[in-house]
């Protein structure tokens, strides 16, 4: 077995030398990837996946990029070099070029905050990739709000999604999903690297989702990865909470938020922040239900885990949970907290959503600890798992996508 592994270890190695070739050649369909710069020609897809990308650099030895084993390496006479990967997950990928050691962004790519960087990006077309694309139906708007939080004595702000028709109907008023992101980003990753304001675009223009004002707020954990810190094993994928490696955030049973409670929550000041600062500051400015029967909290991985530890312990604020690889709802043998009431449990959550992608360790026993929790009289819980997606942000806009439309319902 050793002497295989030894085998299998090289051969990826000879594949990844620069002027390696592959046993099987690529599809020369190559098209420029959509988050490629203005004007820039590369980095390109092809049908299989792969990903190709140019970059000059006449006076390196080793060049290459942070996504996709093996790669084929190629260095032209003019200084220039070609990158092919192997074939990718469909969805949204960091990435960062390297060149004899060092790492930086691709200038021929949009920047992305992730993994407390400034990485460059690669969106690989996916077969559902309709349900976040830009398309000619009513759209929402993306606002910034400031504010001053008293909890931090210093201005702060917020990105507020307002659904088509917010300002031609000043009657109305609107439930509120208080939306987190992942450890490494910011407040911006949900409606740009997640693409949630399309996502719910779509959605209210097919009629599946209830009209609603969604907020993203920074909560904390942005620096984690800063200055070389651990992002995980392997190449940066999707984002959140370790630069999107395939390691889960918490799994199925899952009380306590990995790297404690005081890390995730912001320096122990984030659950302050949201019930003091972020949320009466939102129902002062905006028309919005303000109670709990009207307002739910979601997060991607650390920000899953602030759901939980936040919103379950506020049920008296949030009365909608949805925790994307963030692990559980929680221990059920615990004798105190919310699950141990289950009957109670039910009239105060009407949706509790978790999930996970095919590829993380958690999607393996969801389905299971689900059925635990219907055993013990907690029957409102919805599981989903993304199909070959990891830790990952193709697998939290299909979470999105799942968990919306059960938001807010008679």
């Amino acid at each position: 077995m050793n002497s295989q592994l030894t085998l299998l270890a090289l051969a990826a190695l000879l594949c990844a030398r620069p002027g390696a070739a592959q046993t099987n050649e690529p599809a020369d369909d190559w098209l420029p990837a959509s988050t490629r710069s203005p004007g820039a020609q590369y980095p390109q897809i092809n049908s299989e996946r792969r990903a190709k990308f140019r970059i000059t650099a006449p006076g390196a030895t080793n060049v290459g990029v942070s996504l996709g084993r093996p790669l084929t390496v190629t260095r032209e006479t003019n200084g220039a070099w070609t990158v092919i990967t192997s074939p990718l997950v469909e969805g949204f990928h960091y990435y960062q070029i390297l060149v004899d050691g060092a790492s930086a962004a691709d200038p021929n790519t949009k920047s992305f905050f992730g993994s407390s960087h400034w990485m460059s990006g690669l969106e690989v077309p996916a077969p559902d990739e309709e349900f976040y694309a830009a398309k000619a139906v009513p759209h929402g708007d993306l606002r910034e709000h400031q504010y001053y939080s008293a909890t931090t004595k210093a201005w702060r702000h917020c990105f507020v999604y307002t659904p088509p028709g917010y300002d031609a109907n000043p009657a109305q008023r609107y439930p509120v999903l208080y939306l987190q992101h992942g450890a490494g980003e910011d407040e911006t990753a949900w409606s740009v690297q997640g693409r949630m304001n399309f996502i719910l675009d779509n959605l209210l223009a097919q009629g599946k989702a209830k009209p609603m004002l969604v907020v993203m707020d920074n909560g904390g954990g942005s620096a984690l990865f800063a200055g070389g810190g651990p992002r995980g094993g392997g190449a940066p994928r999707g984002g959140g909470g370790g630069g999107g490696t395939n390691r889960p955030a918490g799994g199925p049973g899952t009380n306590a938020p990995a790297g404690g409670r005081g890390g995730l929550l912001g320096g122990n000041n984030f659950e302050s922040i949201l019930l003091k600062d972020i949320i009466p500051n939102i129902d002062a400015s905006y028309r919005t239900l303000a109670d709990r029967e009207h307002r739910g909290m979601a997060g991607l991985s650390m920000g899953g885990m602030q759901t939980r530890a936040i919103g379950l312990a506020h049920l008296e604020t949030f009365s909608h949970i949805g925790i994307f690889s963030g692990g559980t709802l929680g221990e059920l043998s615990a004798a105190t907290g919310p699950l141990a009431k289950p009957a109670e449990f039910n009239h105060l959550v009407p949706v509790a959503f978790l999930s996970y992608g095919e590829a993380e360790n958690g999607s393996k026993t969801l389905a299971a600890y689900r059925e635990s929790l219907v055993a013990a009289g907690i029957t409102n819980t919805t599981v989903y798992v993304s199909p070959r997606t990891a830790h990952e942000f193709q697998t939290w806009r299909r979470s999105l996508r799942e968990f919306a439309p059960l938001l807010f319902q008679p």
